[in-house]
């Protein structure tokens, strides 16, 4: 019992962690005392063991040379696959961004010819002589604009349908010229548009059906060479119909 006191300092001893003056008297106590001076010896056998034992596996210079290549060239290989993945990710959101300004301005640049178209329609209407050629006959009118528009076109023959011909007049939109025909249907009035399908109106893009654009239906189409564009406040369904008669015309 007495030297327990003693023992509990042994390994604060080894490490030579104890003050100067606890080192003397626990020095002169391992002098006289077998059990703690062999105890003392056990234990710097044991850490000997230890340290032998953790340098025995101690790796050579050339399998720490070929170690650290390895962790350098995986350090690489990371920084490098994160590069290209940063670099990918950043072309998709520039691709996207992109692509999504581009619909972006096809939309803008839709809507604004359609306002053009609009007020072409709604000034014409509006007007005390909305057309130059008066007449009902296409036979009449499709001849009026010869040499007067860059184009020719046909006109559908209107027997046993709804729609009656008021007539014509030459319309320019962004200066390029082209056909602004009135039909009329029941109490409405419907404008149809004809112009090259080079110039900006080419940019409608083809409908299969008839639309709404603002308060009125529209459908719009390319046939031979000409830009189609049926605009008026009529129903959707005399919008389709009369286009169906003038896409038969054009192939006439």
């Amino acid at each position: 019992m007495a030297c327990e006191q003693w023992r509990s300092q042994l390994d604060t001893y080894l490490d030579g962690e104890l003050s100067a003056e606890s080192m003397r008297t626990l020095d002169a106590h391992l002098r006289t005392c077998p059990d703690c001076t062999a105890d003392v010896l056990s234990r710097v056998q044991l850490r000997r063991s230890v340290k032998a034992a953790g340098t025995r596996f101690r790796p050579s210079s050339e399998f720490r040379s070929k170690v650290q290549k390895q962790i350098g060239t995986k350090r690489r290989w990371s920084w490098n696959l994160g590069w290209t993945l940063a670099t990918a990710t950043l072309a998709i959101l520039l691709l996207a961004s992109g692509i999504n300004n581009y619909f972006a301005k096809q939309g803008l640049r839709e809507q604004q010819l359609y306002s053009e178209l609009a007020d072409l329609h709604v000034a014409t209407l509006g007007s005390a002589n909305p057309v130059d050629v008066l007449s009902s006959d296409r036979h009449t009118v499709k001849p009026w604009f010869q040499g007067k528009i860059p184009f020719t076109f046909n006109l559908p023959e209107l027997q046993n349908s709804e729609f009656t011909l008021l007539g014509g007049r030459v319309a320019y939109l962004e200066q390029s010229s082209g056909a602004h025909l009135i039909y009329q249907v029941r109490k409405h009035e419907i404008s149809v548009f004809i112009f090259p399908d080079t110039t900006a109106i080419a940019s409608l893009g083809d409908s299969s059906k008839a639309r709404q654009q603002q308060t009125f239906n529209v459908a719009s189409w390319a046939q031979g060479g000409l830009r189609y564009v049926v605009f008026g406040d009529t129903s959707a369904d005399d919008i389709q119909k009369l286009s169906s008669l003038l896409k038969s015309a054009g192939h006439a």
